[in-house]
């Protein structure tokens, strides 16, 4: 069978990577072509064009890049028009896939779309794009399905990558004095500080959370670097102050703290699934104006992952104007106690465990779509 596939960014390549093996175990005679990266084409897709050629952030970037997206736009539909794939999978990447879906409808080449727009959040005007360029969705949190076939779009839930990526990364358990010893900590307790994967929201999100190290002398900070990021960012920011950054061991910093404060994002549902208490911090700058037009906007009540999933205040948002140094201080001491708040949070990790399940999200995925297309 011969499939297309579309990722633009690192982490749809990894996504698209998993389900691209899978795939495979399921139909030996399966031929690859798409948009995405190196991961991609270790599992055999022939990339035709690499996502850091079509990365685009940003409002500013989208309005100097138009001639850019323009001609990729143009030269993807013709290549997926010359090799009439028997199925179109589209990883993600809305702005540039839901582009794509209409134009290969046209054609009458079936669409699967994999990770699914968070439309039920903002631009919810997609909704009637999904619902008539794609055929069938797969989503990877639980309380999208009924949100999308109340639109009347047909969805599958498959599982979360987070909760697999998780369970292979924490495969080896590594003793917290193993950790502190490999990594040159001292024998502090941990706080987890997960400042985000972008440049501003380090520059917005990380200098508020260091307001508060002074307070908590008796705690180690270990700031999760993010390996794509500058290194002098973090070092700018954190100057003269006696705080570790680690590159490439998020995992690890969480499953041996005692407490994090972690920029929303799908770093939140991390760890929730690690088990570490957490406060939820953001801020987009642009003070109180900012904040009153995301509210005018965004279309749920919630920030983080692991409140949207329950649906309910597990933990608590600091968010824009809320993001202070005496917010951030009350916070981190009521999860940092051991209490009936803590127990709270952690009760409700295993809710989300429950609700997310522990199945293989990319055989799923390609189980599911292996049956819609015999």
């Amino acid at each position: 069978m011969r499939y297309y596939i579309i990722a633009g960014e690192a982490s749809g390549d990894l996504h698209a990577s998993n389900l691209v093996r899978s795939m495979n175990e399921l139909d030996a005679d399966a031929q690859w072509r798409g948009w995405g990266g190196d991961l991609m084409a270790e599992q055999g897709v022939h990339i035709v064009k690499h996502y850091r050629d079509t990365a685009v952030m940003g409002v500013m970037q989208v309005l100097l890049k138009m001639r850019s997206i323009a001609r990729n736009l143009s030269a993807c539909k013709q290549d997926v028009l010359n090799y009439q794939p028997d199925v179109l999978i589209l990883v993600d990447y809305p702005g540039f896939n839901l582009r794509i879906a209409a134009f290969a409808k046209q054609h009458g080449i079936r669409v699967f779309y994999y990770i699914a727009p968070k439309v039920w959040a903002s631009r919810e005007n997609r909704i009637q794009k999904i619902k008539a360029f794609t055929d069938h969705v797969f989503t990877i949190l639980p309380f999208e399905v009924a949100y999308f076939k109340t639109h009347g779009v047909k969805a599958s839930y498959v599982g979360n990558p987070v909760v697999d990526a998780i369970r292979n990364e924490m495969a080896q358990v590594e003793s917290t004095a193993d950790f502190r010893k490999r990594t040159g900590l001292d024998d502090r307790p941990i706080v987890a500080l997960l400042s985000g994967s972008r440049v501003h929201e380090v520059n917005y999100v990380l200098p508020a959370m260091l307001s508060v190290v002074d307070d908590f002398k008796a705690y180690q900070f270990v700031v999760a670097g993010v390996d794509v990021l500058d290194k002098d960012i973090y070092n700018q920011l954190i100057k003269d102050r006696d705080i570790r950054v680690l590159y490439g061991e998020t995992y690890q910093i969480l499953r041996h703290a005692e407490a994090a404060l972690v920029t929303s994002g799908t770093a939140t549902l991390e760890t929730a699934l690690i088990g570490t208490p957490q406060v939820v911090c953001y801020n987009m700058g642009g003070g109180r104006a900012l904040y009153w037009l995301y509210e005018k906007f965004i279309k749920v009540k919630y920030l983080s992952l692991v409140n949207l999933i329950l649906d309910k205040r597990l933990v608590n948002e600091l968010i824009q104007h809320r993001l202070t140094h005496a917010e951030i201080k009350r916070e981190l001491a009521r999860i940092l106690k051991h209490g009936d708040a803590r127990d709270e949070i952690l009760k409700g990790y295993r809710e989300i465990k429950d609700l997310l399940g522990d199945s293989d999200v990319s055989k799923n995925t390609a189980g599911k779509m292996m049956e819609m297309l015999r």
